[in-house]
């Protein structure tokens, strides 16, 4: 994981169809200062506040993750979420001419690939990342089997199982340790899946309009109806963690710990940050530079870090 911060070298953009408005979208990804973040500007919307992506700004988690400020959203970020933290990109800004981030086909490859021809560079800046300290877990009152917990780790690791009623996705389980390099070789690949039964009632929400199996996986009862198959024979589950690191990217840093996931998503995720980061004795902010230090300014309100990284867990029920 790079200790320093990155933005992209030049601006890169592209154009595609959005998988729940099925409006076609362009974008463009340009470079921003040090410690700017990354942040989303509506053009097609021109007197709009810019949406910088925080956790606070989080305003719906139904099929996809979308942030909001003064009236302003922009929704299914997720994946180019988590092309920005595979490629180190701390600092962007995003022109966007609709209401969601295009689905491309599915996955966070694209982005990746775009981002890469643009050229990544690093800043003259600390990286700052939120590293557990003390674990942490959550779980659903109404499905206790449904948690996730967390562990103080040295690198971000992700032990995730879902167990779905279909043949392709009962009791399955990966643990992936992140890094550049296993991000874009294969986790960034990863496509996003969903079930033909469901296709109709998604509809009938006002949802999945852009779907179709260039840009998603569809399941049937019993198989895969796309002609060429999987990609890789635990691409399902890997879309799983690809989401996952995507909405963890909303945090405000990087994290670092070891997460262990049951049957959650973008709902259950953000639900397990917003509640992480509101119990401040279980991480701290750290950057490493020539001399590794504790950076305290992300949250104004700070408890004193416990000895014992594993003394006395929290343990939040939602």
């Amino acid at each position: 994981m790079d200790y320093l911060q990155g933005t992209l070298k030049s601006s890169a953009g592209c154009m595609g169809i959005g998988l729940h408005s099925g409006k076609t979208i362009k974008f463009d990804v340009h470079p921003a200062e040090p410690y700017s973040g990354i942040s989303f500007i509506r053009t097609d919307l021109p007197h709009s506040a810019p949406v910088k992506v925080a956790s606070e700004f989080i305003s719906d988690t139904n099929f996809a993750t979308t942030i909001s400020n003064n009236g302003t959203s922009v929704g299914t970020i997720e994946h180019l979420m988590a092309a920005f933290l595979g490629l180190g990109i701390d600092n962007a800004t995003v022109e966007i001419d609709g209401p969601e981030v295009p689905v491309m086909d599915g996955s966070s490859a694209p982005f990746v690939l775009l981002f890469k021809n643009a050229g990544i560079i690093r800043q003259k800046a600390n990286k700052s990342f939120i590293k557990i300290r003390q674990s942490f877990s959550i779980f659903d009152e109404k499905d206790p089997e449904r948690s996730i917990e967390v562990y103080p780790s040295e690198q971000l690791q992700i032990t995730y199982n879902i167990d779905y009623n279909h043949p392709l996705l009962k009791n399955q389980g990966i643990h992936y340790v992140f890094s550049s390099s296993s991000f874009s070789e294969k986790l960034c690949r990863a496509r996003t899946f969903g079930f033909m039964r469901d296709i109709e009632s998604l509809k009938s929400l006002n949802l999945a309009k852009g779907g179709s199996l260039d840009n998603a996986i569809v399941l049937d009862d019993n198989r895969v109806l796309n002609e060429g198959g999987l990609r890789f024979d635990d691409e399902l589950i890997c879309h799983k963690v690809l989401d996952f690191l995507g909405d963890l990217n909303v945090a405000g840093a990087p994290v670092i710990g070891h997460f262990i996931v049951k049957k959650s998503g973008h709902f259950f995720n953000h639900k397990m940050l917003c509640n992480l980061l509101a119990n401040t004795k279980c991480w701290e902010m750290v950057s490493y530079g020539n001399k590794a230090h504790v950076r305290k300014e992300l949250h104004s309100k700070k408890q004193p870090i416990m000895e014992g990284a594993n003394l006395n867990p929290v343990v939040v029920a939602v």
